[in-house]
């Protein structure tokens, strides 16, 4: 009599507000104005399948960058994270595109090691076409990237001299991880299965990147305990048929979506569907959206450029400097630049030096709207009995309306009673203050523990 199979769990709660802004953070890069009102109507059904089955094509919405030079992506300093950050703010499919980075994450490549952003946009390309695919496809063509090629060595890798960087990465990091059943020697031979590609190098850089027969070494290897004469699709294949690779995939997909372990029959449910769905992506992302622990679990730290992204997605405001690209430096995380092969370390999201740049990102994304305290216009406009509920309510307004925890809450308002008291002490203060009030209100809250995470 054969078992019946358990489901894995979903959620069963109440799929309100907060409980959308949280799907849409997590999956995306932050809710649009009224975006967390209209999924929260759709339930956690039709909202997951909203994400994860996004129809109508992809597209960029709202403002485009408006710079002092066109956008070159390609060539200009700092152009490729602006492109790539337009693209979080304004893409209508916004669990692509966060997929997208989150393979960035997974096989960190660093254009400090490429040295070529045209090449580093190829592989990012890459990323967004395979972003709920299929595994299997992703670590073949990931293999046989160029920008991969190069950071690894893999064009420096051949017969007689193997070189075993990507080897020891494509298990470690990418497939089976650090505590997974293999060997040193298991590393080598892998690297000889690897061994085969190279690339031309002109005065433009590296190109004709391709496998050459005479540099692969063709003899018998063992690996995992099996012999066989391996390539570089077969070393690929290995890692993927381990019986460790299943388990360390779906523990660390979830870990970019949930901040609690993978533990117990929900480990190994998930790691049935992945098997079961032949390396598919999606369906394990699907499961993952839906989980309890989604909803009812811990808070987690916004990556940087996810809460960057999110500042101007939420008020539906284009780029209009380049200082991103250096401010997002500042914030720990530029995009095209992971610290190593390991990519970010989220225990630094938050630490006393990347916490100073999210302060000035806050600022900067308010900029183009500051309130002017010295404009006459402005001031005399200002309502001179507005109360610290109101400006409270009025910054909220400003991001869209986000879920504040109560605390939060009555942090800014205690904020904006004092500011108001100080504005009350002196008639001169009373308008030009309660616009201060404001500008100062809007980055706090942006810089609140509830905006920080999600």
């Amino acid at each position: 009599m054969s078992r019946k199979r358990t489901s894995f769990p979903v959620y069963k709660g109440r799929f309100g507000v907060a409980e959308a802004e949280r799907l849409l953070w997590r999956a995306g890069f932050g809710p649009r104005p009224g975006e967390a009102q209209r999924f929260a109507k759709l339930g956690l059904r039709r909202s997951v399948n909203k994400l994860v089955n996004h129809r109508g094509g992809t597209r960029l919405v709202g403002p485009a960058p408006v710079l002092k030079e066109p956008l070159t992506p390609e060539d200009a300093w700092g152009h490729d994270h602006l492109w790539w950050l337009d693209r979080m703010v304004r893409t209508n499919n916004p669990l692509q595109e966060r997929m997208t980075l989150i393979w960035h994450d997974w096989f960190a490549t660093s254009n400090d090691g490429v040295g070529s952003q045209r090449l580093m946009l190829r592989q990012n390309y890459l990323f967004r076409r395979s972003s709920l695919g299929s595994f299997k496809s992703l670590v073949l063509n990931v293999t046989k990237d160029p920008a991969m090629l190069l950071w690894l060595s893999g064009t420096e890798n051949e017969k007689g001299n193997p070189n075993e960087n990507y080897a020891r990465e494509l298990m470690e990091l990418f497939t089976l991880g650090a505590n997974a059943r293999y060997t040193e020697k298991d590393v080598r031979e892998q690297a000889r299965a690897l061994t085969g590609w190279t690339a031309k190098w002109t005065d433009s850089g590296p190109a004709s990147f391709r496998f050459v027969r005479a540099r692969h070494d063709a003899g018998m290897k063992k690996v995992f305990k099996k012999r066989g004469r391996y390539d570089w699709k077969d070393a690929c294949m290995l890692c993927l048929k381990h019986p460790d690779h299943a388990g360390f995939f779906v523990r660390k997909l979830w870990s970019y979506f949930i901040p609690v372990p993978l533990k117990g029959r929900d480990y190994k449910k998930l790691r049935a569907i992945y098997i079961r769905g032949g390396y598919r992506i999606k369906p394990v992302v699907q499961a993952i959206l839906m989980h309890p622990a989604m909803y009812k679990g811990p808070r987690m730290v916004k990556p940087p450029i996810v809460f960057t992204a999110g500042l101007m997605r939420t008020r539906n405001a284009g780029l209009t400097t380049d200082s991103w690209a250096w401010l997002s430096e500042l914030t720990g995380q530029r995009l095209f630049f992971p610290p190593n092969v390991s990519g970010w370390d989220d225990d630094h999201w938050l630490d006393t030096g990347t916490f100073r740049g999210r302060w000035n990102v806050a600022r900067e994304a308010t900029r183009d709207v500051i309130l002017d305290p010295g404009n006459a216009a402005i001031v005399d406009s200002w309502p001179v009995d507005e109360t610290p509920e109101q400006a409270l309510a009025a910054v909220q307004a400003f991001w869209g309306n986000p879920t504040l925890s109560s605390t939060t809450s009555t942090v800014l308002l205690d904020f904006a009673r004092t500011a108001g008291a100080q504005a009350d002490e002196r008639e001169w203060r009373k308008r030009p203050y309660r616009v201060m009030r404001q500008n100062a209100l809007r980055t706090l809250m942006a810089m609140s523990p509830d905006e920080q995470t999600c």
